[in-house]
């Protein structure tokens, strides 16, 4: 390595960790779940996975997994147009289609490359595409990577989407998509798309939504926040990740108007370029879809554990970001008290991270805690005690 540029990466890492910003892994020695254990063998409450409905180590997904190693082996060493394409894909695609309330799907290597090969492939310079400024960073790069006009409205502020709409006719553009999570993965806030919707409708703009923080627990049968704001057949394009709720492994996919998948998997980079998800992957997916679409139980279980934890904090005294997701901010503000707070509330059994710039806002700093259905009341009793104890110690 050049010995100037490698100073140069000593120096910015030395200055990261000056400021108290040094992100370090820590080592899971167990499955994902509710109770984890950490490198040293000690046992934690976790409380900060996006395993939702505690799906993650699920028995019955684990022996679909290990069951398709037989029947379907180990991966495909190919892309899915050449040699990488096996029945189970195609069911699992079909799956998510028949979940979602949708015409077809398509399947990624992640939600990442879901939304980094849609814009590109939708749109070009003739158009334009409207942007909510907290969507995730897989749809800011996706939208970069295309030619069209680009347009960012404040967080579902629905009279600033109008703005931007009125903008983008004037400037002429031909086709008009609105992008936006279905939940913000940092507040937890639900995005407006009843309001979205009927604007598109009025400005004859497509909605695309990344669902990712909702699909298989937002909604009375857990379909995602197209059911939760009542919207079913009024979103063009779904974007999201079975990795979350839907089983926590890894994969995306985008799912919506058959024509546009049809158009992605002729012209999507990601899809044409990238090997196809492992079939034991597709497998427990599939399984996985089969359980929510039988019983709600998981769901409901996660709803009632959110609005305990949430009202629990907020009787404690801790600062959090409204709403009714199981996404839960407890803000603090400054980003190295964020690292010294996560610190401490590991060292009292309770795993969390601190969130701080560039990911969120400066001076909005935070510990995102995550409710799961695995959690028992009286996990969730200990942590908010946990965080109570926090709060007296760091003055908060």
């Amino acid at each position: 390595m050049n010995s100037a540029y490698q100073a140069h990466l000593t120096k910015t890492l030395g200055e990261i960790e000056a400021a108290g910003l040094y992100k370090r892994e820590r080592i899971i020695t167990t499955h994902q779940t509710a109770h984890i254990a950490v490198t040293g063998g000690r046992e934690v409450l976790n409380l900060c996975a996006n395993n939702y409905l505690g799906l993650a180590d699920n028995p019955e997904l684990i022996a679909a997994a290990r069951d398709s190693l037989d029947r379907w082996g180990y991966g495909l060493a190919s892309v899915r147009f050449i040699c990488g394409t096996q029945q189970i894909h195609k069911d699992l695609e079909a799956s998510i289609s028949k979940f979602l309330g949708t015409e077809d799907t398509i399947l990624y290597s992640s939600c990442f490359d879901a939304n980094g090969g849609l814009f590109e492939t939708l749109l070009s310079a003739e158009d334009a595409v409207i942007s909510d400024e907290l969507n995730h960073a897989s749809i800011i790069d996706g939208v970069r990577l295309c030619k069209a006009q680009r347009y960012r409205y404040k967080n579902n502020n629905l009279e600033d989407l109008e703005a931007k709409l009125k903008e983008a006719d004037a400037n002429k553009a031909r086709f008009k998509l609105i992008a936006t999570d279905g939940v913000f993965s940092m507040d937890g806030f639900i995005a407006n798309l009843k309001g979205i919707c009927d604007l598109a409708d009025r400005y004859n703009a497509l909605v695309m939504v990344d669902d990712s923080h909702s699909v298989g627990f937002m909604g009375k049968t857990g379909r995602g926040t197209h059911e939760h704001c009542g919207v079913e057949g009024r979103v063009d394009v779904f974007t999201g990740t079975l990795g979350k709720a839907l089983g926590g492994a890894t994969g995306g996919y985008t799912s919506g108007k058959k024509e546009i998948i049809d158009l992605l998997r002729q012209r999507s980079r990601p899809y044409l370029f990238s090997n196809t998800i492992a079939p034991s992957v597709a497998a427990a997916s599939i399984k996985c879809l089969e359980m929510l679409s039988a019983s709600t139980a998981l769901r409901d279980k996660l709803e009632a554990n959110t609005k305990f934890f949430r009202d629990g904090l907020t009787k404690a005294g801790l600062t959090i970001k409204p709403g009714t997701h199981p996404i839960v901010p407890v803000m603090l503000g400054d980003a190295a008290l964020s690292q010294k707070v996560a610190a401490r509330m590991l060292e009292k059994g309770v795993y969390v991270i601190g969130f701080f710039y560039p990911v969120v806002p400066q001076g909005a700093a935070r510990i995102r805690t995550q409710v799961s259905a695995a959690h028992t009341r009286e996990d969730l009793a200990f942590a908010i005690e946990k965080f109570a104890e926090v709060k007296q110690e760091f003055g908060l």
